[in-house]
């Protein structure tokens, strides 16, 4: 019997397209990477008995980097990344080992249908899965096709046959624009961002930022925002004069009137009118005109709208929403989030799609109503050729979906019964008035039929106070004429509903990547998000901004990003070379590269009015090894450590606390040590600045703390500290932290697993002896005599803290609080690791956190 291999872009949609295929009946099995599922159910393809194998990857399978020197910022010169530095596909996530896994499953597979996500960065991900396993699938049986592309929009079981039932072949051309695009936005990213960050961390201390990055596309979204900010400093407010006035028939309320010249701008033009008005005491009436007025039902939704909604009406970030609408997506509630049409296909179930919602308590007697009276027609939108307009799939209660999931659900929901609903109808009274020769006019709107309102209220027309009934040649009695001085205001800051159309507009990023780009100028400490999702540039951002300005404007402007975008896009059609786009770009980008540096003189004169003198920044912490004079510690990002007097800069461990370490020092170097710590329950260690970024042996990285050191004798390094095996992950030691006390603990150098052991122990040392079951170092306990936890009162005992049971209740495994994520320990996997002295130590299957020693000693049986 053949095999046919399934993959798709998530392990959640894996599973639901299996249970569809399946009608229910595959089995499951967790995946060597303990990531991904495969489910394998039998069933026909091509008209034969086959079986078939469904699995996932999760998201890209690789990604683009330079090769290993390269990515030293030391020692390449960032010119050389826009055509030397060779560059080569890794994997995106090496603990998933995701090719592995594909490789193990798909080998003897005899076709592959790919179920990934249907958009470009999609149909890329075909080709690697593809790159990955086609020479471990069975070789075709004569000229037979075996590889298959499966196009779909939702993971309704309608969706999901028909894909399986039309299936084509992935797109190459969109796949290489966007290799295309990942390697322009690596080489022109990497150079700016390498040159920048090493210029102006090396000359400014209070940046606050850890990376000054450039972005083809995130450049020119901060331009934006720095481009508004710009035109509220520069704004000055100008004074202008309405006439208000006010009349009024019999006992009716006063009407207040709109002036027909608007405003003034001369205070004595405006006395001049007012004086005229005021020699009429009746206001007579000119016209009373009434016209009945639509407000259209909206276009379908589409991704960017979807985001503007997001960000204006339910206050969640672009990127919060993306993956909130992914969730739901990967769920069966909406359909494929990221689209650019706003027109539904012709054979698109309008009908069936708005019988799902008839029994909602929230919209379910507005859709009976729709169902009865019969649905209207859409608004025609643009078809962009992609994917159909953002639809709910099924029903769904706020439970099921948690409260940001089922805010945006509700919206799409409701969004999608307004564009099939009618327009609301409203009846818009005009009166026309004159006073003297001054002309006046007051209006209102009454409304007829609700129609798309009723589900979108907040559309709706406000309920306003009637007008009085007149007609023509009628005259009311003037209450006041008054002249009103005002002023001028500038603009607001954009908010991230402004941006996001600004971004379409110009053509900068795609439905896709817009949330990204917006991201990434709030983490870089570019832009704060202020009340109301404004986005207000910081000092840096703006200093950055301008500088491009100075220097070469096209880098911040969005024009060049628009038309490579373009090009990109022809690509996609198979319309340009990928060899001569990307050689194309990369010339002109080398050129203004070089113009850049040499002329970075002119944003350095911005930053020096912004930003401090690095040696003026920071406050004095640790002596330096070469001159013995205090480093000043630096805390805005990245801390770092600066001797003024020697003029050099010293890293140090990020997202966490650094202080003096008791004032020991390196016996290698003389630089006094210094504590990193993440916090009361986290793990700390001390850190050598200058071995931190000299690593003095050949087995160390850049980067290494003291519980990494090799030294053969410190009292601080590994081989003195170390105990044994982490119990968690594959590469890390469990070291000893003797600053502790009197809340004993030993911390993985690699991931974020902590013990506890010995708590309110006098005092914990490490032996130089071993242990004769697991090879783990001896630990040395003293315990006061009134606080001895010891058996029989003892007061002293050595033994090994996974194998000696007298320590048995006395050690509890907990995970460190970690202040950012790429401290969080990865999977329980394990596999021969090195004990202190490099010995090696057993394995076996992990507990669950805060187990007693009893059941840690498993790890080492």
């Amino acid at each position: 019997m053949r095999t046919v291999f399934m993959v798709a872009e998530k392990p959640s949609l894996a599973q639901s397209i299996a249970k569809i295929l399946s009608k229910g009946s595959c089995s499951s099995r967790k995946g060597l990477n303990g990531a991904c599922s495969v489910h394998e159910y039998t069933g026909s393809f091509m008209g034969q008995n086959v079986r078939f194998k469904m699995t996932s990857v999760c998201g890209h399978v690789m990604s683009l980097d330079f090769i290993g020197k390269y990515n030293n910022w030391d020692k390449v010169d960032p010119a050389e990344l826009f055509s030397k530095a060779p560059t080569e596909k890794k994997e995106a996530n090496p603990k998933l080992n995701m090719v592995k896994f594909l490789q193990v499953e798909a080998k003897g597979c005899d076709y592959v249908v790919l179920w990934l996500d249907c958009d470009k960065e999609g149909e890329n991900i075909c080709f690697e899965v593809l790159d990955a396993i086609q020479p471990l699938m069975n070789k075709s049986y004569g000229n037979d096709r075996t590889v298959y592309r499966a196009k779909f929009s939702s993971i309704t079981d309608t969706d999901i046959y028909n894909a399986m039932n039309r299936l084509g072949e992935p797109n190459k051309n969109e796949a290489l624009s966007v290799d295309a695009r990942q390697e322009l936005d690596l080489r022109i990213g990497c150079a700016f961002t390498r040159f920048q960050t090493k210029y102006f961390q090396g000359k400014y201390g209070n940046l606050d930022s850890s990376l000054i990055s450039f972005g083809p596309c995130q450049t020119p979204t901060l331009g934006f925002c720095v481009e508004r900010h710009d035109k509220i400093q520069s704004f000055k407010p100008e004074a202008y004069w309405v006439i208000q006035a006010k009349v009024f028939k019999g006992k009716d309320s006063p009407l207040t009137l709109d002036w027909d010249r608007v405003r003034v701008f001369d205070r004595d033009v405006g006395q001049m009118f007012v004086n005229m008005a005021k020699t009429a005491k009746e206001a007579k009436v000119e016209s009373v005109s009434k016209k009945e007025k639509a407000k259209q039902r909206p276009l379908a939704l589409n991704t960017v709208e979807m985001l503007r909604v997001g960000s204006s009406a339910l206050g969640m970030g672009p990127q919060h929403t993306m993956q909130i609408a992914e969730r739901l997506y990967t769920q069966g509630y909406i359909s494929y989030p990221r689209t650019e049409t706003t027109h539904y296909p012709e054979n698109f179930d309008l009908k069936g799609t708005l019988k799902q919602q008839a029994n909602s308590s929230f919209w379910g007697e507005a859709v009976k109503a729709l169902l009865s009276e019969g649905i209207n027609r859409p608004r025609k939108g643009a078809d962009a050729g992609d994917h159909p307009p953002i639809t709910p799939m099924r029903a769904a209660s706020e439970s099921e979906l948690g409260s940001d999931g089922w805010r945006l659900y509700d919206y799409i929901t409701r969004h999608f019964i307004a564009t099939v609903s009618p327009d609301c109808k409203y009846l818009q009274t005009t009166i026309s008035f004159s006073i003297a020769t001054e002309s006046f006019t007051c209006s209102g709107k009454t409304l007829i039929s609700a129609g798309y309102t009723e589900v979108m209220p907040w559309q709706g027309i406000a309920q306003e106070e009637a007008l009085p009934v007149c007609e023509r040649g009628d005259t009311f009695t003037v209450d006041e004429i008054k002249l009103l001085e005002k002023q001028t205001n500038p603009p607001d800051y954009l908010t991230e509903a402004e941006l996001i159309t600004l971004m379409e507009k110009h053509g900068v990023g795609t439905d896709a990547s817009i949330p990204v780009h917006i991201n990434n100028i709030c983490q870089r400490n570019y832009v704060t998000v202020e009340s109301g999702r404004k986005l207000k540039p910081t000092n840096l951002g703006i200093v950055l901004v301008h500088g491009y300005y100075k220097i070469d404007a096209d880098l911040v402007l969005p024009t060049i990003r628009s038309a490579v975008e373009k090009q990109l896009n022809l690509i996609a059609l198979g319309k340009a070379d990928f060899h001569q786009v990307l050689q194309h770009t990369l010339d002109i980008f080398k050129r203004k590269f070089h113009y850049f540096v040499d002329s970075i003189a002119g944003m350095d004169e911005l930053m020096e009015v912004s930003f401090s003198p690095i040696a003026a920044t920071g406050k004095p912490l640790s002596r330096c090894g070469k001159c013995h004079r205090f480093m000043k510690y630096i805390q805005a990002k990245p801390s770092r450590l600066h001797c003024s007097h020697c003029d050099e800069t010293y890293s140090l461990p990020q997202n966490g606390a650094i202080k003096l370490y008791k004032e020991l020092k390196c016996p290698l170097d003389e630089f006094e040590l210094v504590l990193w710590t993440s916090g009361s329950r986290g793990k700390s260690y001390p850190v050598c600045p200058y071995c931190f970024s000299n690593p003095p042996f050949r087995d160390m990285k850049k980067g290494m703390g003291c519980n990494e050191c090799t030294h053969p004798s410190c009292q601080h390094s590994l081989n003195s500290l170390g105990i044994g095996q982490c119990v968690e992950c594959e590469t890390g030691v469990l070291v000893f932290d003797p600053t502790s006390g009197p809340k004993w603990r030993m911390a993985c150098n690699k991931c974020n697993v902590v013990v506890h052991f010995f708590e309110h122990a006098h005092k914990v040392q490490v032996s130089q002896d071993s242990c004769d079951s697991c090879e783990a170092s001896l630990v040395i306990v003293d315990f006061n005599k009134t606080r001895s936890q010891l058996p029989d009162g003892e007061t002293q005992h050595t033994g090994c803290v996974f194998c000696d049971p007298v320590f048995q209740d006395l050690v509890e495994l907990k995970h460190a609080t970690m202040r950012h994520p790429m401290h969080r320990a990865g999977g329980a996997r394990r596999g021969r690791g090195k004990g202190r002295g490099r010995r090696p130590m057993g394995r076996g299957n992990p507990k669950k956190p805060k187990d007693k020693m009893a059941a840690l000693a498993a790890y080492f049986v």
